[in-house]
């Protein structure tokens, strides 16, 4: 019978050279992600921002990492069985390609709230894929039970010393690429990645200040922090799936407390404008874990003392939930806008409205043309648009140009004409 720690051989605790000789063995299995500069948060802060790729990693996270190094270090006899695992997407698709670069069966199970690609490329990876459970909890006793029956390995997502130094590789890349780095930011969920990049970092460079970022909704890790004993957190729902988790493991955290400097939390709206501005301003496609590191530079909620690594740990995101992240970033940013105008229900009264936007360099994205609105006169027609503007100035100056052609807003529409600015402008 397999357990949590059983894995065919004993481990030394994590250490600086078990990071150095898991990047040794794992050299050919993974990436070697870029770490580039942030022109934008450089600016932002007045210090260098350097964004670490690991959504550029195979599998599109960093949790091929710890999962090369897992299997690496099974006893082939051992794991003749197969390997089991429980994962929301990223350590489920780490594990499954480790597992078939060693021509090891793997299974995995996964919440049935799982992301849909997540799921899809787990499979694709070669992995027999189980949904089993509302809770990432569920899966993982699941997965427990599976591996007592079936005789196969259990593959901890972050509680395991070969994890934590596989995926503590990361901070050797990090120092060779930015030597004179001063902090790293680093998304945590069960702190593997915190905890092995923190273990490096420390051991080559002491100075260099350590952070952890939370989702709010499950911080388990900022909780243990703070009051300075394991604390778990109920399951919450966060657009950060893939930190989803109660909380750190005893070997996480004692690293943790040694290493790490600070935890912080964010919330999911802090997160989802992180993700619309790595897409604008970086041309990068994180998920909500993977952004995280952005998302606490980005809110305020951590300002930089120096040259400053944020880590976007992966960038498997649901498209359609990128979609909607992107367009409510967009809303919250001013810069898409509802408008109700009041025209007569006449031919080129719909070609007039997109006439005068168009020449204010707006641009509709949506109309409805309503002739029955509730309470309109007939022989007028109301339109429901959703604009695409530069911001609430543009958006004062397209409502401007209406009105200087006569048209006006219908009282209780989502925006009306008579705006406050433009009653000063107009002097009424």
């Amino acid at each position: 019978m397999q357990t949590e720690q059983s894995r065919g051989e004993s481990t030394p605790p994590v250490s600086l050279a078990g990071i150095e000789a898991a990047r040794r063995a794992i050299a050919s299995t993974i990436r070697e992600t870029p770490c580039w500069p942030s022109l934008t948060l450089g600016t932002q802060f007045g210090v260098p921002v350097f964004l670490k790729c690991e959504h550029m990693q195979l599998t599109g996270s960093f949790k091929i990492r710890g999962a090369a190094n897992f299997v690496r270090k099974l006893d082939p006899k051992a794991a003749k069985a197969g390997l089991v695992a429980a994962s929301a997407g990223n350590h489920a698709q780490g594990i499954a390609l480790a597992g078939r670069a060693a021509h090891l069966d793997v299974t995995v199970v996964m919440p049935e709230g799982a992301p849909l690609a997540k799921v899809t490329a787990t499979r694709d990876y070669g992995a027999r894929v189980i949904l089993h459970g509302p809770a990432l909890e569920d899966a993982r006793l699941e997965a427990l039970a599976i591996a007592r029956r079936e005789g196969r390995i259990y593959v901890p997502p972050f509680d395991d010393d070969a994890v934590i130094e596989g995926q503590g590789t990361v901070a050797l890349e990090i120092l060779d690429q930015v030597p004179d780095v001063e902090e790293v930011l680093v998304p945590a969920g069960g702190g593997g990645l915190l905890a092995g990049v923190a273990t490096a970092i420390k051991a080559v460079r002491p100075s260099v200040r350590v952070i952890g970022v939370q989702a709010s909704a499950m911080d388990g890790i900022r909780r243990s922090f703070l009051h300075q004993r394991l604390e778990q957190t109920p399951a919450g729902r966060t657009i950060a799936d893939g930190v989803a988790v109660a909380g750190p493991s005893a070997r996480t955290f004692a690293l943790i407390q040694r290493y790490v400097d600070d935890v912080l939390a964010v919330d999911d709206e802090a997160i989802a404008h992180a993700i619309v501005f790595l897409i604008e301003k970086s041309k990068f496609i994180a998920e909500g874990a993977g952004a995280l590191a952005v998302a606490a530079l980005q809110s305020g909620a951590h300002k930089p003392r120096g040259k400053t690594v944020a880590v976007v740990s992966g960038g498997n995101i649901d498209i359609n939930l990128l979609g909607s992240i992107v367009r409510r970033g967009l809303v919250d940013a001013g810069r898409y806008r509802h408008l109700t105008v009041e025209v007569a229900d006449a031919p080129g009264e719909l070609a007039l409205v997109s006439t005068v936007i168009a020449a204010a360099g707006g641009n509709i994205i949506e109309v409805d043309h309503n002739r029955e609105a509730p309470g309109m006169p007939v022989g007028l027609a109301v339109l429901d648009l959703l604009l695409e503007v530069n911001g609430p100035a543009h958006f004062d100056e397209v409502i401007h140009a209406l009105r200087d052609r006569g048209l006006r807003g219908v009282p209780g529409g989502a925006a009306r004409l008579a705006t406050d600015s433009a009653r000063r402008r107009h002097g009424s």
